[in-house]
């Protein structure tokens, strides 16, 4: 009888643990930046690109993306993060309209000392017509990896129209 009480003790032990390291996991997901991409303010590139209110993922407006050839456009610098260890995300919704090529996000971590690398969601670019899609790009950080600016941007490798809105930075776990 003593072992079946100390097997269904271990049991539920076990089991609390990994609910305990499950919601942890879930905690460590932090939402470090957010760009709703409503105005103008902010945009690094301006030229060839505006603020559509009609097309829009939030309601609240979205910047269309005009690609005549094949174009990066800077959307914005987030400055220090201060995150290292950790799954860095560059996330958006993304809209496409006769893309002739490849629309897909980037982003470009600068790490004092050492220069500027980059991460590009190429295992999901967006071609043709889409509707609204959540794409993301991530850039996994290993301990004293800590950059000091990162450079968010979109990339047409083509022609078309794109729009972008909701753009977020979120820390997570290396997994």
């Amino acid at each position: 009888m003593k072992t079946k009480k100390r097997t269904a003790l271990y049991v539920i032990a076990i089991i609390v643990i990994l609910a305990m390291a499950c919601s942890k996991q879930a905690a460590q997901v932090v939402e470090l930046k957010t760009y709703p991409v409503d105005a103008m303010a902010g945009i690094l590139t301006t030229s060839g690109v505006t603020i559509d209110t009609e097309i829009t993922s939030d309601g609240r407006g979205s910047l269309q993306i005009l690609a005549d050839a094949p174009r990066t456009v800077r959307l914005y610098e987030t400055g220090d993060v201060d995150v290292e260890n950790a799954r860095l995300l560059f996330q958006a919704r993304v809209r496409t309209e006769d893309i002739q090529g490849q629309a897909y996000l980037e982003m470009w971590c600068h790490f004092p000392g050492k220069g500027e690398y980059f991460s590009r969601s190429l295992h999901a670019p967006l071609t043709g017509t889409t509707d609204w899609t959540t794409q993301e790009t991530p850039f996994f950080l290993k301990s004293g990896q800590n950059p000091d600016n990162v450079k968010l941007n979109v990339v047409i490798d083509g022609k078309g129209t794109a729009w972008i809105d909701d753009i977020r930075v979120v820390k997570g776990p290396l997994k």
